[in-house]
């Protein structure tokens, strides 16, 4: 039988050096055209949910290198799929993952997948099991592309873009600030975010209204290693001496799956944005979003376009983290 594939569903799939030599390799790849070292080699894109930046970095990465996509589309190009194994398959899905693995693990070097969330409970979205679920069964690597809990490729590339900007990122000052939007996201991001940023030995603050805190794991990960970070009741308590201020809306974990109680609770933080004053508490703060970002409702036109703002370089490097990612899982 032939060994388990290396996935990344999380940056703890990573040890420290494989991090760090990630890193070095994003770095080098930027500086210098890639040579074509994965020619004759296809990834299988499956996105459940939309996508811009990483659809596109990726189909453009796999170019660079020579290889190809191949690129579906859970609402038009498939059906729904069942992760849980045993269930006696008489729902709407008419296929289980192991199977949908096992034949596209037969096409394609790689599968990279944006799996579903249901909405509904977020004791069930958090465990991944979907994403879980293609790892198990798939006999090629599995890249995350943004699951209810990770979303390591956007850490990958904020850790980059930070580095870029700062050099050494120890004992440097991250502020996270939550940020009112209609249509916020998972905590995906911000879960991963603090995951590369205390690991690189950052020192993290995050400041969210009440409701908003991020998934108890994301404490118990951090308190295990014994890395800087804290919760601030206020932004301006959060961005007060930072070198890196990232704004990024999430959902109310304690309202999910209930649209009535997220909307009463979102109505009451329209306050939460980050404009120059808040950018000017910082030490020379740089600002970072994942984007996509609501114009004048999460950040200010004024920080969007100012010359600290590092939102362009923070997405552009996503080309680049993905192109390492690649290489790495399926050249080895």
């Amino acid at each position: 039988m032939s060994p388990s594939p290396a996935h990344l569903i999380r940056l703890s799939d990573l040890s420290d050096r494989e991090l760090e030599d990630l890193l070095d390799l994003a770095g080098r790849l930027k500086r210098r055209a890639a040579a074509e070292k994965l020619q004759n080699r296809s990834v299988g894109l499956l996105f459940f949910r939309g996508s811009l930046r990483t659809r596109t970095a990726f189909e453009s990465a796999m170019h660079q290198l020579g290889g190809h996509t191949v690129h579906l589309a859970g609402a038009s190009d498939f059906w729904e799929l069942e992760a849980a194994e045993g269930r006696v398959m008489d729902g709407r899905a008419p296929e289980h993952v192991k199977d949908a693995a096992a034949v596209l693990s037969s096409y394609v070097d790689a599968l990279a997948i944006r799996p579903p969330m249901a909405g509904h409970s977020w004791a069930s979205d958090r465990r991944d099991e979907a994403i879980a679920a293609w790892a198990k069964w798939a006999r090629v690597p599995v890249i995350n592309l943004e699951s209810a809990m990770w979303h390591p490729l956007q850490a990958l590339s904020d850790l980059m873009t930070m580095k870029e900007a700062l050099g050494d990122l120890r004992g440097k000052r991250l502020a996270i600030v939550w940020t009112h939007s209609p249509t916020p996201a998972s905590p995906a991001v911000v879960h991963s975010l603090i995951d590369a940023a205390t690991r690189a030995g950052m020192d993290v603050r995050l400041a969210h209204p009440p409701g908003y805190e991020l998934d108890e794991e994301v404490a118990r990960v951090i308190g295990a290693r014994g890395r800087s970070y804290r919760s601030c009741d206020a932004r301006e308590e959060a961005v007060e001496g930072a070198q890196v201020v990232y704004a990024r809306s999430w959902w109310s974990l304690a309202d999910y799956g209930n649209p009535t109680l997220a909307a009463s609770r979102r109505a009451r933080t329209h306050g939460w944005k980050v404009d120059e004053d808040l950018l000017a508490r910082g030490d020379g703060a740089r600002f970072m979003h994942a984007m996509p970002v609501r114009r004048n409702m999460e950040a200010s036109d004024e920080v969007l376009d100012g010359p600290r703002s590092l939102v362009v370089e923070q997405a552009a490097n996503r080309l680049h983290a993905t192109k390492a990612v690649l290489l790495k899982l399926i050249k080895g």
